[in-house]
């Protein structure tokens, strides 16, 4: 991995961030932190809870529903594309990302806690969530480009250390998402359904299933958490320190290096042949995360208890996913760890793709009514239940690993001096195909009238990117 330079990693003040007990400075877990408390905006609002009740009670038809939340996904995917790398170049050339990352907060509470008034009657039109949800995709990606950017200042020049804080990050993103899914089961979904010792016989804080107010909770309860999360990183994380250009002098500045960047693209073959894959694969596994939960939805028929249940579960296999990244970095390299991710998505994609209620992998026929049930619990009683559960699994650990190691992998091949500026183009290659691959679904769900043939284009997305990873040199096992 590259080191870092010890400006790089000092903070805008320029003393050194003092080491915690746990090896780890406090500006490190400041920014696990922050990365962990916006993540479960992802898990709460665009997979498990707030999507599939946007397509089931909104929308009110799972294939139409699936492809307007593809129309979404597609207009802020070309928004990000259009405006990001320009977000990161400007960024670099103005200095430090805290005051911009205040914005991109600023922005994003407020919208999360309107969702509460997302309804079929008498709240948010159809047409205005659906522009929230917009703004908040588009907002979500510009405090990626910059909150990454910040990570080589996090970590400091420890070789191996990104590695570590990023997987750390996804992990405790998955963690605090599990905590935030389990207290929604517990006290607002299960509440009224079972008879369980330490279940309230009445969901908290007065919330009414029949107006989906358990669903509809999960905005302000995402923008709480990111808003908490963020406290510690404002006031230890390490900035950039201000280089006295004003905003429009940092934009002409950044438009010029993006110019010299995209000129000198021989220099930096690498990591142009990988932002190129990744433009591919990362499509794939966010089409994944995006239609996931709806396919889950679909296919098994499932409510809200079902999809809490399915989410914590995902979840708890996705911080096994962070903290196995690091692990696979280090004994394959961050090349050969995102091929054995793909890889592994890519499989059990296609094996998810052959299951339904009545259906088991393609060829095996069930039918519910002629078979006991596995177990008496109130939920996934059945074989093809528990088997897509299973797969589910696995590919929570494999995307939340491939989350991790490609951004080790773009620190490892890109130069220290030009992180934001690379990282606006990373948040590209991972958008800048996002309009045409929700576009492809939503085709492929039109056309298909079905929500599986909707995801055929996930299947060759992952596939190209893999294949785009062999010609990556660099991002071998460090010595």
């Amino acid at each position: 991995m590259s080191e870092f330079s010890a400006a790089a990693a000092a903070p805008a003040s320029g003393e050194p961030v003092a080491p915690l007990k746990s090896g780890l400075p406090g500006g490190a877990l400041a920014w696990i932190l922050q990365q962990g408390a916006r993540d479960p905006y992802v898990i709460l609002i665009t997979i498990y809870i707030f999507s599939p009740y946007f397509s089931r009670v909104l929308v009110g038809d799972p294939v139409a529903g699936q492809a307007l939340v593809a129309n979404i996904s597609t207009t802020y995917g070309l928004l990000t594309a259009l405006t990001a790398p320009f977000l990161g170049a400007m960024i670099e050339q103005y200095g430090p990302r805290k005051p911009m990352l205040g914005i991109v907060l600023g922005i994003m509470v407020p919208a999360l806690v309107a969702l509460w008034w997302a309804m079929p009657a008498g709240g948010l039109p159809l047409m205005a969530t659906s522009a929230l949800l917009i703004v908040l995709g588009l907002v979500y990606n510009w405090g990626d480009v910059l909150s990454n950017s910040l990570l080589g200042r996090a970590a400091g020049a420890v070789p191996g250390r990104a590695a570590l804080i990023s997987g750390l990050g996804y992990a405790l993103a998955n963690g605090l998402s599990v905590a935030l899914l389990i207290f929604m089961l517990w006290g607002m979904v299960l509440p009224g359904q079972v008879d369980w010792p330490g279940v309230p016989h009445a969901p908290l804080f007065g919330l009414d299933p029949a107006k989906n107010e358990p669903s509809r909770i999960s905005g302000p309860m995402a923008a709480a958490v990111m808003l908490l999360g963020a406290i510690p990183f404002f006031l230890w994380t390490p900035d950039a320190v201000r280089t006295g250009r004003s905003w429009m002098d940092s934009l002409r500045a950044g438009i010029a290096m993006l110019r010299d960047i995209f000129g000198n693209l021989r220099g930096h073959r690498d990591v142009a042949v990988f932002l190129g894959a990744r433009m591919l694969y990362n499509d794939g596994m966010t089409a994944l995360l995006v239609f996931g939960g709806l396919l889950a939805a679909g296919l098994m028929r499932w409510g809200a208890l079902e999809m809490l249940a399915y989410g914590i579960s995902l979840s708890i296999f996705g911080v096994i996913g962070g903290l196995a990244a690091p692990w696979f970095d280090r004994v394959l390299g961050p090349r050969k760890a995102v091929q054995l991710e793909i890889a592994g998505c890519l499989a059990v994609l296609v094996a998810t793709l052959g299951m339904s209620r009545e259906k088991i992998l393609y060829f095996w026929s069930y039918d519910p009514a002629a078979h006991a049930p596995i177990w008496g619990g109130p939920l996934f009683r059945t074989a093809p239940e528990l088997i897509y559960l299973g797969l589910g699994l696995l590919i929570a650990v494999f995307v939340t690993a491939q989350y991790a190691s490609s951004r080790t992998l773009l620190i490892r091949l890109c130069p220290p001096d030009k992180t934001a500026a690379f990282f606006g183009l990373y948040a590209l290659s991972g958008t800048a195909t996002v309009w045409l691959g929700s576009l492809l679904v939503a085709l492929a769900t039109a056309i298909f009238k079905s929500q599986v043939g909707g995801f055929l284009p996930i299947a060759v997305l992952l596939g190209l990117g893999f294949c785009g990873l062999f010609l990556v040199r660099g991002g071998d096992p460090e010595t």
